[in-house]
């Protein structure tokens, strides 16, 4: 990352193939988000906050996790779901969301909108070094042209720092400006980053499984924490989208195109436990100005197949289910960044691995209630609960459930592809079976992302070492350290 010039103040928006929104204004109520706080005396925070909440939609909305995670199968170009290398530059996300956090956090006029900034750097650093590794951290965004990239675990650990001080560092005398995301309630940001830290804790139980390891005991810190954490849909992180300049990315994933489906792998998943969810997660048509606009499909799209193979298939097969049914990709959908489902299906997880006495299966059944919820459907049936895909049959305590557990976390996450990623890097579940027609030479799903040609050109020491730190190397085999 290159010093940071007067132009690159700008507040820039992020790239995320065809599911980032660009940076453009929100509503009159919050202001300008294209405001330059390069030029001004006083950089105008609401205008910074709002335009780095406005592109956290794109970070729970792309499509490279969802493709790795085979929620997504590509219906024209199919290069990323054979596993081409994903030699991506990461420093757009450092001179554009990071930066503007920074900004507010250097100014610190508002205590509380300073610590909002930690909470969402702390967000979108996790997201960073989940794909690529070992990041610049510890001196990034401060003007060094040529920072090192911290170790992974060092990231971790001042992530739970970060969010906890945060946390505990609100008062009830600073107004919270420009945020579209909580509309400035300091109980649901606390509530926000304790559920975030139970996410980052794990995210670790490779490296810590034990009771008494760093995961376990930061989960139960934030568990524990007066702050709270999310408990109902109506506490979830999300972004509301009013439609016209500023539309959800899940409608512009259809918007005069048609690439992505949901996988038939998903569908089988779907399929296999008679997951109600199914009439949400498909739909028919990408047009909504068609009659069918709002009917579902569970009609899977090939994954991991050449274009010459899935093209055609398309084509004699035009009610393949796109990602959504149409209800939920409208200009104004709601993206979920963090719902309650994932904080329910955590901790009855960390109940499973002996973490706490919660109840397991209390928790269970409401995180599953909570997902269905979250999508507008009914409750699944009693029986739902008891068949041999879904129940937790051993008793808790002995992490013995993890691969149910596991996979209705999966679900629950869907169609948040990096969460999907993680969650199957994390636990191996569900099984995923590579691309048939993979074209890299392991054959196998990658890992992690591998560092862009702009990071070695920039950055050449730091980067090298960093890639020679890697087990294997700077490929997209190599695991981070969490999945290790």
């Amino acid at each position: 990352m290159r010093k940071i010039s007067i132009q690159r103040l700008l507040v820039l928006p992020l790239a995320f193939g065809l599911f980032m929104t660009s940076c453009k204004r929100y509503s009159s109520d919050f202001g300008d988000t294209n405001v330059n706080p390069g030029v001004t005396g006083s950089p105008i925070l609401s205008a910074l906050l709002t335009n780095v909440l406005s592109n956290m939609p794109g970070y729970a909305a792309q499509t490279r996790g969802g493709l790795y995670s085979q929620y997504f199968s590509e219906t024209q170009y199919t290069d990323v779901s054979l596993y081409s290398l994903p030699q991506i530059n990461f420093e757009g996300e450092y001179s554009g969301i990071l930066y503007d956090l920074q900004n507010i956090i250097n100014t610190n006029t508002n205590n509380n909108m300073t610590q909002v900034s930690r909470i969402l750097k702390a967000y979108f650093f996790s997201t960073i070094t989940d794909r690529w590794g070992d990041v610049p951290y510890s001196q990034a965004l401060k003007g060094n042209g040529s920072p090192v990239f911290d170790k992974q675990q060092d990231i971790y650990t001042d992530l739970f720092k970060e969010l906890t001080e945060a946390a505990n560092s609100f008062n009830t005398s600073t107004a919270i400006s420009g945020d579209i995301m909580f509309k400035g309630s300091v109980d649901k940001w606390k509530k926000f980053a304790n559920s975030l830290r139970m996410r980052l804790a794990l995210q670790l139980t490779k490296k810590f499984p034990a009771a008494s390891g760093l995961a376990a005991t930061e989960f139960k810190a934030a568990l524990n924490d007066p702050g709270g954490y999310i408990t109902s849909n109506a506490d979830n992180a999300a972004i509301e989208h009013p439609g016209g300049n500023f539309k959800s990315p899940w409608f512009n994933t259809y918007f005069g195109r048609k690439d992505f489906g949901e996988s038939d792998q998903m569908t089988a998943l779907m399929a296999l436990m008679s997951d109600g969810r199914q009439n949400a997660f498909g739909g028919i048509t990408e047009d909504l100005a068609d009659p069918n606009w709002n009917v579902s499909s569970s009609l899977g799209v090939p994954y991991g197949r050449l274009r010459s193979y899935v093209d055609p298939w398309t084509q004699a097969n035009p009610t393949w289910a796109r990602i959504l049914r149409g209800e939920y990709r409208l200009e104004n959908t709601t993206v979920v960044i963090l719902p309650a489902s994932e904080v329910f299906l955590a901790r009855a997880e960390a109940a499973d691995r002996g973490w706490t006495t919660e109840n397991m299966n209390t928790l269970y059944q409401s995180g599953i209630n909570a997902s269905f919820a979250q999508w507008k459907l009914a409750a699944p049936p009693a029986s739902y609960f008891t068949q041999p895909s879904v129940a937790l049959a051993n008793p808790q305590g002995t992490a013995a459930n993890i691969r149910n557990l596991a996979i209705q976390q999966y679900v629950a996450a869907y169609p948040d592809g990096l969460r999907g990623w993680n969650i199957w890097r994390r636990t191996g579940f569900p099984t995923l079976t590579p691309a048939v027609d993979a074209t890299n030479s392991s054959k196998q799903i990658p890992r992690r992302y591998t560092y862009g040609q702009t990071t070695y050109g920039s950055n050449t020491a730091n980067t090298t070492a960093a890639a020679n730190a890697l087990p294997g190397g700077d490929t997209q085999d190599s695991k981070v350290w969490w999945d290790q």
